[in-house]
């Protein structure tokens, strides 16, 4: 099947528009622009294999809330697990979020499941039955890209459900930093439930490809077994540990991005933009007119993600204040551009 497209393909715009790459203010990942910063790594984590006892998969654990019998599976961020897990289970009937993160659908689809788009009507309400037809259902919690959550409650209510059957509840956390109250950490360790997390969004580390899976001693098995050895290199492992053990930058960056993100949803307001919804890290905002709205961004070398269906801009938060700036004026130019046709 063809690959999918996501954010950040400045190289491409950069190409498309003709705007030298360094010019471009990219706002279509969800990125934290202000990651924790990297120091200078030490010159035997590139010159040793990664070691599985480092103390990692314990400072996994306390991130996210976990008990201390909670399987946890250290992964070159999300997506190596979003691909290995279908191969874990014969052909079922597998239920993804629309919108969602594409890659759930794809990554099953191209297993051979059968994969079933869900709305969030349907979810959100009262009747649960849905749930009878599916063997797995991956949730994205906060949705990427719409930001929407489900409660914890809810959520361990449909993993009961699911795994009278057999059944899997895949719950996609990476946008779920900033928000304890909704993480299913706590629940970890349950055959059938299975928690991803990830560094690349809220710790600003995507391109490190580190993350986690949290789930019962059975299912993290099979998948370790699946992965093999080895795929979180040595360096990625160490800047994990140090990231991870780093709680005060955690707190603070917190608190700056929900100011952030609160700001950026009353600048798209200011400029006819109304009603967005998203997370700490990003804003979306349904609108007719989605894709002549990042058409004409592109065209001030401002990079957002556009979705068709339904209509929609994601936007990510600017990291200075001179990006503020320039994100602003480039909103108040498209306003009046396409106001005047």
């Amino acid at each position: 099947m063809t690959p999918l497209e996501h954010g950040g393909r400045v190289n491409a715009a950069a190409k498309h528009w003709g705007i030298p790459r360094d010019q471009w203010l990219d706002l279509s990942t969800g990125i934290n622009p202000n990651g924790w910063p990297v120091p200078d790594l030490p010159p035997e984590v590139w010159q040793r294999l990664p070691e599985p006892d480092d103390g990692l998969e314990t400072l996994v654990r306390q991130w996210v809330g976990a008990q201390a019998d909670a399987a946890c599976v250290p992964v070159a961020g999300s997506q190596e697990a979003i691909m290995a897990l279908p191969r874990l289970r014969p052909s079922c009937r597998v239920g993804v979020p629309r919108p969602g993160y594409r890659e759930h659908g794809h990554s099953w689809s191209c297993a051979g499941h059968q994969v079933a788009s869900l709305d969030w009507a349907q979810v959100s309400g009262e009747d649960e039955s849905w749930l009878d037809d599916l063997d797995v259902l991956v949730w994205i919690n906060p949705n990427n890209p719409t930001g929407e959550t489900i409660e914890p409650d809810r959520l361990l209510r449909w993993h009961q459900r699911l795994q009278r059957r057999g059944g899997w509840l895949i719950v996609d956390e990476a946008f779920v930093d900033g928000y304890p109250e909704l993480s299913l950490g706590f629940a970890t360790g349950r055959e059938g439930l299975v928690v991803l997390r990830s560094l690349g969004k809220f710790f600003g580390l995507a391109g490190v490809r580190a993350g986690a899976v949290l789930t019962g001693p059975a299912l993290a098995q099979c998948l370790q077994n699946t992965i093999g050895p080895w795929t979180v290199s040595g360096p990625a492992r160490h800047v994990m540990r140090q990231a991870l053990a780093d709680e005060r930058w955690q707190a603070t960056t917190a608190e700056r991005l929900s100011a952030d993100s609160r700001r950026l949803g009353r600048l798209l307001a200011a400029h006819g933009l109304n009603g967005s919804g998203g997370s700490l890290l990003f804003r979306y905002v349904q609108h007719p007119r989605s894709a002549e709205l990042a058409d004409a961004l592109a065209r001030q070398g401002i990079l957002v993600r556009q979705f068709d269906q339904p209509p929609a801009l994601r936007f990510g938060l600017p990291g200075s204040e001179a990006e503020w700036e320039r994100l602003a004026q480039a909103l108040a130019a498209c306003r009046m551009s396409l106001t005047n046709r």
